[in-house]
């Protein structure tokens, strides 16, 4: 991953938090951190993320809330949502409203993070792949109506 690391942003309302993830993992992917989904939303408008990976307790805006605004503008990103605590109910609005991939403990363990972060990316690159396809099958498609059209009339 040398020059194209893998671009996250991280968003807790935690300061220490942000520096924590960030000094374990700026070495071998692309942090950003937010301090807020505000902060967040602002970052996303300026430069494009692979992975958003989210606190849950956030006091102007939950991780859910934060998720939701994302998926309206930006649906590409690959969602993770960090819960400090049990609670079952942000997990499955999580799911259900802001679509994440995959939700994970705090304190997070470094390995498992970082293995749901490549697994997260492998599910990145398979959208964009998918998504590429699917502009390709639709130019081809617009090009043979093009053709049938033009033999039609002729």
């Amino acid at each position: 991953m040398s020059a194209d690391k893998i671009i996250i942003l991280y968003v807790d309302d935690e300061e220490n938090n942000l520096f924590s993830f960030k000094a374990t993992f700026r070495i071998k992917y692309q942090v950003l951190t937010a301090l807020s989904g505000d902060k967040a939303l602002e970052i996303l408008a300026a430069k494009p993320v692979h992975l958003i990976i989210t606190d849950q307790r956030m006091p102007e805006m939950t991780g859910v809330e934060f998720l939701e605004k994302v998926i309206e503008k930006y649906p590409d990103p690959i969602r993770i949502l960090l819960t400090g605590y049990a609670d079952m109910g942000a997990v499955v609005d999580a799911v259900n409203k802001g679509k994440i991939f995959h939700y994970i403990t705090k304190p997070w363990n470094e390995q498992e993070l970082d293995l749901t972060i490549t697994k997260a990316y492998e599910k990145y690159i398979e959208k964009a792949q998918l998504k590429e396809m699917n502009e390709k099958l639709e130019g081809s498609n617009d090009q043979l109506e093009f053709l049938l059209r033009q033999k039609l009339l002729s």
